[in-house]
């Protein structure tokens, strides 16, 4: 486990050191949660207690929103990235070579990245939405960890599904298209563009039990406390679908590591 610390600290370094990139994209996703607020103070206007949300709540998702969307990697982030191109150019068996496990090892990868942007870019956009806006927080220590641990396993979620991804590359040689489908289910299902409890009827119904929904709006659902079934009915949601995404990319990665592709020569 000391190696994949390292890895995971490494990571989390070689983010910190893109640090004029990191503050125009905080900058970014706080000029978007103004806009974002206008469009969704126009929209509870016209329908008041929409989805059970109050203005206060729906404001507080903007915030939440902006500030979570690249620390759980809704945009694909390093592992669909450069874990896709790897397997694309065969330096994939430079990683295979490794006396590690690989899908541990850009777990790592991906956790000191997610910790990074959460504290460099989750916080300030919410603390400007703050000092612009009446926000909800929760109200209790209980309510403070769960939320803590929600955001991890949507991390974790996040990771599962962009792994995948990445390694559809050993069967279609390019994952690109792969990734470009995967970025707008991302954004459709995880409430990155509206949260999911204005989705009407069995549309509603389908987009939160996917697994893109786990990723952003259940946890924004636990700092709010507006879960349906509570908050262990939240956490068990995340955590099946963990196992399931697991499940598939170990056995993803058992039959990719058998397939020789030869390209280009």
């Amino acid at each position: 486990m000391g190696v994949y610390w390292a890895i995971a600290v490494r990571s989390f370094r070689r983010f910190s050191t893109y640090r004029i990139a990191t503050l125009s994209g905080t900058f970014t996703n706080t000029v978007f949660g103004f806009i974002f607020c206008g469009v969704y103070l126009t929209l509870w206007h016209a329908r008041p207690g929409l989805g059970g949300y109050d203005a206060a709540d729906a404001l507080t998702f903007v915030w939440l929103q902006q500030g979570l969307l690249m620390p759980v990697g809704i945009f694909g982030a390093t592992t669909t990235i450069e874990l896709g191109e790897r397997v694309r150019s065969g330096e994939i068996a430079v990683d295979l070579y490794r006396p590690t496990r690989l899908m541990i090892w850009w777990m790592s990868v991906d956790a000191g990245r997610a910790v990074f942007q959460l504290l460099a870019r989750g916080g300030l956009p919410l603390l400007v939405g703050a000092l612009v806006f009446d926000l909800s927080w929760p109200s209790s220590a209980v309510q403070w960890l769960a939320v803590a641990v929600s955001l991890a396993l949507a991390v974790l979620v996040s990771f599962g599904v962009r792994y995948l991804v990445a390694l559809s590359g050993f069967w279609i040689t390019d994952s690109r298209g792969t990734e470009a489908a995967a970025l707008v289910l991302s954004l459709f299902f995880s409430g990155a563009t509206l949260p999911l409890v204005v989705f009407p009827g069995w549309i509603g119904s389908v987009a939160r039990a996917t697994p893109w929904a786990a990723t952003l709006q259940v946890p924004i659902d636990v700092w709010l406390g507006r879960n349906p079934g509570g908050l262990v009915s939240a956490v068990g949601f995340q955590l099946l679908w963990i196992v399931l995404l697991g499940m598939a990319g170990w056995l993803a990665t058992s039959f990719a590591t058998r397939k020789v592709v030869i390209a280009g020569g």
